[in-house]
């Protein structure tokens, strides 16, 4: 069982995700609506996962996903981040993946998209 911390901006979207982590028998831990509280629950929770929206208005500018995940690297270089993405963002993937992203899943989340990353940790 993997105990996952789920940032998005949409309150329907993180409720959707920690559903389908249930239904695979993983724990959603935790909750964050922008890279900022992304990075404070991090720390406080200690999460085997992060699955993160690439692109949330905040703090850190309109992509501040990719911004979090890499102060997240900076707190644990170890830190297992699934970057959740929209089509047309295949920019914003690749600074992902080169930042420390261990992966992606395209919107719309579907509990087999979700199973199928989840199978890699």
């Amino acid at each position: 069982m993997l105990r996952v911390l789920v940032v998005d901006d949409s309150v329907i979207l993180r409720k959707a995700i920690i559903n389908l982590l249930s239904e695979l028998g993983h724990q959603g831990v935790g909750e964050a609506g922008s890279g900022y509280e992304a990075i404070h629950e991090y720390k406080r929770l200690k999460p085997d996962l992060v699955t993160m929206d690439i692109t949330m208005p905040g703090i850190q500018g309109i992509h501040d996903g990719v911004e979090a995940l890499k102060e997240i690297r900076k707190i644990d270089p170890e830190a297992n981040v699934i970057m959740v993405t929209s089509h047309g963002e295949e920019e914003l993937v690749l600074d992902a993946i080169d930042a420390g992203a261990k992966g992606y899943i395209l919107k719309p989340i579907t509990k087999d998209k979700i199973e199928t990353i989840l199978k890699k940790f």
